[in-house]
């Protein structure tokens, strides 16, 4: 899985169109190989993002959880702290 496509479902508030967006585009850079595509692979891969985003919003609109909604900010201090202990960083800075 890409590291830079992040968890969107159960967060308060919900993941915005621009993060759902931005993930399916990591997806399928992903998938294609292509950071940007040529011009013959263009309509292609933006459909792709399109389809995949859309895809993402019925997925996410229809799964259910018990569990309380995560918060952003918890969850970004998390993964700092995660990242420095595994390379030996400042978790603060």
């Amino acid at each position: 899985m890409c590291r830079n496509i992040k968890t969107l479902f159960n967060f308060e508030p919900p993941a915005t169109e621009l993060e759902i967006r931005d993930a399916s585009l990591q997806f399928v850079r992903k998938l294609s190989g292509f950071s940007v595509p040529s011009r013959a692979n263009e309509a292609a891969f933006n459909q792709a993002v399109e389809e995949v985003a859309a895809t993402a919003r019925r997925l996410m609109a229809s799964l259910v959880t018990h569990a309380e909604p995560r918060n952003r900010e918890v969850e970004a201090l998390k993964a700092k702290e995660r990242s420095a202990k595994r390379f030996g960083t400042d978790a603060l800075s």
